[in-house]
């Protein structure tokens, strides 16, 4: 029996053509209903391929068979994806579909705002002839600064070389040899903002990235420098690009906002120029993805893979506690080695009933590691994604020798300046359902809780050091709840590990490891 696949959008063809040509498929595409009509008369429906449409709880309830739903692109806020999961439905996107025609739309709306091309063309309708008016600016030559050097970041890298722009570079995660080979100077945010002429922004919206563009970066930006946004609108604090706008006449061009729809725009009044959220609306962007769709519905269904599930579940057979074990783990590696570092290389190690999961594994590591990781991969796709970023990843074999049954070991390498790096390594396990760390570098059978707020300090070991840590925090009014000191085998270095009642200000920190001369002295807060 042929399994039933409604596409209730303006996709591609060759999707259809596709899935028509396997054999197994009875497909419906409709546009001119709504959704939960056409949800009500296809209820028996196996898949769900939708573009940017809202598939709300209601929606998906009115299914009574559906197993899957692919978004023919990158976003998914428009699907309820938990409730999808709750109701055993997979929910898959197609990344990276679209990523030549944003960045195509960005050159488009640099030059078409550049040279005044909109309105322009509005007055010689009219039969005016402003020369004057519309005197333009050119971009060549200029400074382009891309926020998230990504898939579409690296694509906009490329198109705009042909006219010859400075490119710099913010990504937490690309590596400076990555960054060399694109063309690319890695600079910091600030400096991001303080030095490019045009900035485009290319993040995922989420809590670490909403409202990243606030007052702070703008009143970095030279007079008259173009903000592009046509990543998500959350990205950009109105209120302070508004109050930007007027103290230093900066140009804003968009392409997003909250909700996909008809109607008043928040922006319209501080955006130089606006388009209804086209960055994927072309006819190449079109077919590319709705070609990806139709081959992941083929592979889900004929061979099982499950590529791109942006709600993933846990394994059969794995405990879920694993799952934030390695998140954990991973996490506090990367405090130990330094979050401000490019990270360079992963090495993973998954021991006991763990080995066979560590594959799913390496979502959370890789999420926790690296800097805005969308967990909308499967192994494949994320091993892909951090070669893309300059990061080396290993899984070693697990060593049975070693007995450390359900224990995950996460190495971490980064770049610590342009001719050194920096390696830490981090064990933990699960105790009576709490994560435990076990081992910091050389410092083992440590089995300390790393929740709270914790402040980590290795040096030569001495008398006298653990004192004088200690009243370095007193004095910046901090109160220690617990601490383990322990040295490693050589009886050489100590590791002072303190349980603190609130943040350790980087002042402190810098003055402690001055003081006592520390190879490591971080705060991770977990």
């Amino acid at each position: 029996m042929k399994k039933k696949v409604l596409i209730p959008t303006r996709l591609d063809a060759v999707a259809v053509e596709l899935l028509q040509a396997h054999g197994g498929y009875e497909i419906h595409q409709e546009d001119t209903a709504e959704l939960l009509e056409l949800a009500g008369r296809h209820a028996d429906a196996h898949a769900l391929i939708v573009r940017s449409e809202k598939v709300t709880a209601e929606i998906i309830d009115a299914f009574t068979d559906l197993i899957v739903i692919v978004r023919a692109g990158a976003g998914f806020n428009t699907i309820d994806v938990r409730h999808a999961r709750t109701c055993g439905v997979d929910v898959m996107n197609t990344p990276g579909a679209n990523a030549n025609a944003v960045a195509e739309e960005v050159i488009a709306m640099m030059l078409a705002d550049a040279r005044h091309v909109v309105a322009a063309d509005i007055s010689t309708r009219k039969g005016e002839w402003r020369k004057k008016d519309f005197m333009g600016r050119e971009i060549t030559g200029k400074a382009l600064g891309i926020v998230g050097v990504g898939s579409i970041g690296q694509t906009l890298v490329k198109r705009a070389r042909g006219f010859d722009m400075t490119i710099l570079g913010y990504d937490p995660v690309l590596t400076q040899e990555r960054a060399r080979e694109l063309g690319v100077e890695l600079v910091e945010l600030p400096s991001l903002f303080e030095r490019s002429d045009y900035i485009s922004l290319h993040l995922p919206e989420n809590d670490r990235t909403r409202g990243l563009v606030d007052r702070r970066l703008l009143e970095l930006l030279k007079p008259g420098a173009t903000i592009v946004n046509c990543a998500r609108a959350g990205i950009v604090n109105e209120a302070d690009l508004r109050a930007a706008k007027r103290e230093r006449g900066i140009r804003f061009l968009n392409d997003v906002y909250p909700t996909d729809e008809a109607g008043p725009k928040p922006v319209a009044d501080v955006a130089d120029l606006m388009m209804p959220h086209l960055g994927a609306s072309t006819v190449e962007a079109n077919r590319n993805a709705a070609l990806r769709a139709a081959q992941q519905l083929i592979e889900y269904d004929d061979r099982g893979l499950r590529a791109f599930i942006v709600n993933r579940d846990v394994p059969a057979g794995l405990d879920e506690a694993y799952g934030e074990l390695a998140y954990v783990v991973a996490n506090f590696c990367r405090s130990v080695v330094g979050r401000s570092y490019k990270l360079r290389q992963i090495a993973s190690s998954f021991y006991g009933s763990l080995a066979p999961f560590s594959e799913w594994l390496i979502l959370p590591v890789a999420a926790a590691a690296v800097e805005n990781f969308e967990r909308s991969m499967d192994y494949a796709a994320t091993l892909q994604h951090l070669r893309d970023k300059g990061v080396e990843y290993e899984n070693r074999t697990e060593d049975v020798t070693k007995s450390y049954e359900n224990s995950i070991t996460i190495d971490l390498v980064v770049e610590f300046d342009d001719n050194n790096l920096r390696r830490a390594s981090v064990r933990g396990t699960m105790a009576e359902g709490n994560v435990m760390i076990s081992r910091i570098n050389d410092f083992d059978k440590l089995y300390f809780d790393p929740s709270g707020k914790n402040f980590i300090v290795s040096y030569q070991d001495r008398p006298g050091v653990l004192g004088q840590i200690g009243a370095a925090l007193a004095d910046a009014g901090i109160n220690i709840d617990d601490v383990r000191n322990p040295h490693d085998a050589k009886a050489i270095q100590s590791l002072a590990w303190f349980k603190v009642n609130r943040r350790v200000p980087d002042e402190v920190i810098e003055r402690v490891a001055e003081t006592i001369g520390a190879d490591i002295a971080v705060y991770a807060e977990l």
